[in-house]
């Protein structure tokens, strides 16, 4: 298609380059921010403090070395399709495929898991709003496409802005947290579960710095890309590392990591470290506590918008390829931005949304951040060996112990991942399977692509939300005998308790019944297990 057709029909296929170092750095930061803000104290009760600080340790160690690889990379091969670029470049087209799945899987995934923690936050500061806690992640989801869809430079000064914001509250709780610190603090229980349970935290660890690779996505839109590459990357990596080594010190130093995973006089655990710790050292009804947790959100939107950024460079180069739709690797001309890609993922955000599962969909999201760790290592040291005269503006320090380090360390990772989630790594694995297919068809018309891959994604989608649409049952139900055995143990006012009583077994055999039934499907186990127990 020439260049005036394209743009009399409003597409083409290049990006506008306006990005410097600073606004890289933002983005850098942004895209993985939110994970100091919940989800990673998770890997406390299983490692304790030492644990997951020998796990976070580990992680830096894999980022470090990745990241400087991976820039290398990145200046050399400076386009919108990060690893699958790589790939398709080093490994030939098939892993080059797989790389970009993979990297589509993690910045398409991470998203809606992310615009749920938005809506949970908004229906916790407000209340009132908590039944509409879906409904503001979708509007999240519509508003910050549409961010993107107007400009990467309007989208990349939103992404400065409230992640400094998020900087701010970080240094703002440290402040207030680390003058409470007590080394005795980190040995209390600090290796409950023995070493096992440092390396079952490891994926937990991760949540401290997913998705910064997604500079890489960017780097067609980057000003000099041979350098800014390597000053986004770097200060971002370094900015991240400081933060993640402060925030885990403020928030265990203060009472043990108990504090920071537990509901005060409860054992029901909490993925929102921040307000948990800050609250025992402030009076939580204090207007002060409460503008610092509102402000804590702008971590999770530094990171939603960042992403959703990332993910549609990653989408619109795999469109632009071929290997996809080509809908999809057209450029508005009027914003010059993926507008095509950045809606599809929009439609795929609001599928997983519907699901409610925001731990899965991260723990799904991380098996494709991993799987492209480890491909994209291949293609490195594919791409030494087979072009050594390939132009590197930035070549990483200490090779081959650099990426080998990467290489090996994100592989202990997966396979960690693996064995303590089987069943997600089953719905990871058949997400590649049913790209796959297709891909090795060869599609011959536009139209038969589209039609295969909604084919398939259909007899994938069915039985997951099928399975999933039980596990919501299950845990309404599980919720609803909670709430009713309260209400009996603690009558109010105007309680019937022998009406709550008849309910409670009804609640009960519904449980039991619907349990039953799932459990004796195993075909359906393999899809999602709820590791529910009967009530009684």
């Amino acid at each position: 298609m020439s260049d005036q057709v394209e743009k009399s029909s409003g597409e083409s296929t290049e990006l506008k380059r306006t990005l410097g170092p600073i606004m890289l750095w933002g983005l850098g930061v942004g895209y993985v921010i939110a994970g100091m803000f919940f989800g990673w104290n998770l890997g406390l009760p299983i490692g304790g403090t030492l644990g997951m600080a020998v796990a976070t340790i580990f992680v830096i160690i894999m980022y470090v070395t990745f990241v400087f690889s991976y820039t290398e990379m990145a200046c050399a091969i400076p386009k919108a399709g990060g690893a699958f670029d790589y790939a398709d470049r080093g490994l030939g087209k098939k892993l080059g495929f797989l790389a970009g799945m993979c990297q589509n899987i993690e910045f398409v995934f991470a998203p809606p898991a992310v615009a749920l923690a938005i809506g949970a936050s908004v229906s916790m500061l407000v209340p009132s709003l908590e039944e509409y806690t879906m409904v503001i992640a979708v509007v999240s989801f519509v508003i910050f496409t549409a961010i993107n869809i107007s400009g990467v430079e309007a989208a990349a000064s939103v992404e400065m802005v409230v992640t400094l914001i998020a900087i701010a509250v970080l240094l703002v709780f440290a402040s207030y947290t680390l003058p409470e610190f007590k080394v005795e603090n980190l040995t209390k229980n600090s290796l409950p579960n023995g070493w096992k349970g440092a390396f079952q935290c490891l994926p937990f660890a991760i949540w401290f710095f997913l998705a910064i690779e997604g500079v890489a996505n960017v780097a067609e839109e980057t000003i000099d890309p041979g350098k800014n590459i390597l000053k986004g990357f770097g200060w971002a990596l370094v900015t991240l590392v400081a933060l993640c080594i402060l925030t885990f010190f403020a928030s265990v130093g203060v009472s043990g990591w108990e504090g920071a995973v537990f509901e005060p006089g409860t054992t029901t655990q909490s993925d929102a470290p921040i307000p948990l710790v800050l609250q025992q050292v402030m009076d939580p009804s204090s207007t002060l506590f409460k503008v610092i947790i509102g402000f804590s959100m702008f971590g999770l939107i530094a990171s939603f918008n960042g992403i959703i950024l990332a993910a549609g460079r990653s989408v619109f180069e795999f469109g632009r390829s071929g290997n996809i739709p080509k809908i999809f690797g057209k450029v508005n001309t009027k914003f010059r931005t993926p507008a095509n890609a950045l809606m599809i993922n929009m439609v795929i955000g609001f599928i997983a949304l519907s699901t409610g599962k925001t731990g899965e969909i991260l723990t799904i999201s991380c098996f494709g951040a991993l799987g492209l760790y480890i491909i994209s290592m291949f293609s490195f040291f594919a791409l030494r060996k087979n072009e050594p005269n390939l132009e590197r503006p930035f070549k990483v320090p200490f090779y081959p112990i650099f990426p080998a380090m990467a290489l090996i360390v994100s592989s202990i990772c997966m396979v960690a991942l693996i064995i303590f989630n089987k069943d997600l790594f089953f719905i990871f694995a058949e997400v590649l399977l049913i790209a796959y297919i297709p891909y090795l068809i060869m599609k011959k018309t536009e139209m038969k692509t589209i039609a295969i891959y909604v084919v398939a994604f259909i007899i994938f989608l069915v039985p997951i939300g099928i399975n999933w649409s039980v596990d919501s049952q299950l845990s309404g139900l599980q919720k609803d005998y909670e709430a009713t055995t309260e209400l009996i143990a603690e009558p109010k006012e105007n309680t019937n308790v022998e009406e709550e009583k008849t309910k409670l077994q009804t609640i009960i055999k519904t449980h039991n019944e619907l349990l039953i039934e799932f459990n004796s499907n195993t075909w359906q186990e393999w899809f999602v297990n709820t590791g529910t127990e009967p009530l009684n």
